[in-house]
């Protein structure tokens, strides 16, 4: 029964439950022009974009984004989407506003869907108000969302409070880059107002023209020993904090040769940084590692390994492909009701089976009474996304310890491996001394990487990779044709025994090696070493 309301039921195919709860039906506009929105990227981190903001740019036909923005956040649009950088200092020509201007106009004319996507908050030295402006007159809709500005950004992640309870009531804004109104006459700040305020001052876009702002700061009768704050990359893993005072800031702006994004605060809550700082104090930060893994599954490791501070690069050392010929997959399909047991021996196996099983129209049902065995808990896990749950994992996430324990159940039944195009045989080997019938299926390719990043090469070749992941046999294989003698210019972290006689066999040594087999494991390791 309903109360009269119209009720929408959407139906999706056989997703795991976290995509399909981000996800959105595809919605038909029939509006003769388009929309902008305006997005805060925020500070740095990507992941300090607002949900709003992950929404528009999933949506988004064309993305317009300015240097500072992190491209980590352009990971969220569609693989379709038209994505533009407006241009780089030293890297080609920058777009001046009046194209951008018209590029919005032009594209939502067209009945496109355009972000427009800009570092920190688009209200706070943004230019977001001239592209409204523009906008509005040409009878554009457009929606802002808010983004995490530096000055606030700061707080957290260099330790100092822009306002405290004793210490600062009020926080003034102060743009660094005076500009020249179109009349040709030059801004100026009420240095005497800034140089009295009685709270903080944050600084924007100041490292080019810090002398002359400090001086007059000075000159108007700020103390040169106010407390300073100088804050490169916020809350990035190579973030920089420099304490010094007012008198100071020039200088130590042109000895570190500190660029933008850079912000300076000033005022007496800058000295509690010492004891509220927490985010350069994470056990990696400062370190870079590599994460190898393939692009489907980096994304937990990589989360781990940021978690703990240090700046990850990925450089994926294998890809999952579809296997060439689906045919033998197909019909494993098709007799799954002919077997008792169905075996992963990786996530990437339940993930490519279970959405082959549901492009060929089929749902969960056709699993039937078949149990489920996980060689580890990221399988697991990946299995669960599906709303299924695994009948045995072995205590031992590898192969051995998997074949162990099914072999005490699977005595006269028959079991079917979803598998990768290579891999070690132990699994299949053992369970045939026991069980019925045992049918191998390739689910997916895994297939070697043989060209690295050029940004993740230079920094390899450079000595900057602290420590490389190594999560199987094939992508010790793999890293050793993709990166040679360079391999050495890093730590290597191993996913287990295997994984470490395979990089020796091949030449190389490993610095630590997981405990426990898995992704957390190598963190561990990694720690354990540093620490």
């Amino acid at each position: 029964m309903t109360d009269g309301r119209t009720t929408s039921i959407i139906l999706r195919g056989l997703q795991p439950i976290e995509q399909s709860l981000l996800s959105e039906p595809t919605v038909a506009s029939f509006n003769c022009k388009g929309k902008v929105y305006l997005v805060g990227a925020g500070p740095g981190d990507p992941g300090l974009i607002t949900l709003r903001g992950v929404e528009c740019l999933r949506r988004a036909d064309v993305v317009l984004y300015d240097y500072l923005v992190n491209p980590r956040i352009l990971d969220h649009v569609q693989k379709n989407t038209e994505i533009s950088c407006l241009g780089r200092h030293g890297q080609g020509r920058i777009w001046k506003q009046e194209e951008i201007n018209q590029k919005l106009v032009e594209l939502t004319q067209q009945g496109l869907t355009v972000v427009r996507l800009k570092g920190g908050d688009p209200a706070v030295f943004a230019r977001g108000a001239e592209e409204l402006e523009f906008l509005a007159s040409h009878d554009i809709s457009y929606e802002v969302v808010p983004g995490i500005t530096a000055a606030l950004a700061a707080g957290s992640y260099a330790g100092i409070p822009i306002t405290h309870r004793d210490l600062a009531s009020t926080v003034a804004l102060v743009t660094g880059q005076l500009q020249q109104s179109e009349q040709g006459k030059s801004a100026q700040h009420d240095y005497a107002a800034l140089a009295n305020f009685p709270g903080t001052l944050v600084f924007y876009m100041g490292a080019t023209t810090a002398e002359q702002w400090t001086q007059a700061l000075v000159d108007a009768g700020k103390a040169p020993d106010t407390p300073a704050a100088l804050i490169r990359r916020c809350s990035l893993p190579d973030q920089l904090t420099i304490r010094c005072s007012l008198g100071e800031v020039a200088t130590q702006i042109e000895q570190h040769r500190l660029r933008p994004p850079l912000i300076v605060i000033l005022g007496p809550a800058v000295t509690l940084q010492p004891t509220l700082s927490w985010f350069e104090k994470r056990p990696l930060f400062g370190k870079t590692v590599m994460v190898t893994r393939s692009s489907e599954q980096a994304g937990e490791l990589e989360r781990e390994i940021a978690e703990q501070g240090a700046n990850v690069l990925l450089q994926p050392a294998i890809s999952i492909e579809p296997p060439a010929n689906p045919e033998d997959m197909d019909d494993a399909i098709e007799k799954l009701s002919s077997f008792d047991w169905l075996v992963f021996s990786s996530a990437n196996g339940v993930r490519t089976l279970l959405e082959r099983i549901d492009e060929l129209g089929y749902d969960l049902r056709l699993l039937g009474n078949l149990r489920l065995a996980t060689i580890g808990p990221g399988t697991t896990r990946e299995l669960s996304k599906y709303n299924l749950r695994t009948d045995l994992q072995p205590d031992q996430f590898r192969a051995e310890a998997l074949a162990q324990e099914l072999m005490a159940s699977v005595e006269g039944k028959r079991i079917l491996l979803a598998r990768a195009s290579r891999g070690r045989e132990i699994l299949a080997e053992q369970l045939e001394t026991t069980a019925a019938e045992v049918r191998q299926v390739v689910v997916y390719n895994s297939i070697d990487v043989t060209t690295a990043e050029p940004t993740v090469q230079h920094e390899l070749q450079s000595g900057n990779v602290d420590w490389t992941t190594v999560s199987s046999s094939a992508i010790a294989r793999s890293l050793v044709n993709l990166f040679g003698d360079e391999l050495r210019k890093t730590q290597l972290v191993s996913i287990s025994p295997i994984t470490t006689q395979t990089l020796r066999e091949l030449g190389h040594d490993v610095a630590a090696e997981a405990s426990s087999y898995t992704m957390s494991g190598m963190v561990e390791a990694i720690l354990e070493t540093e620490c």
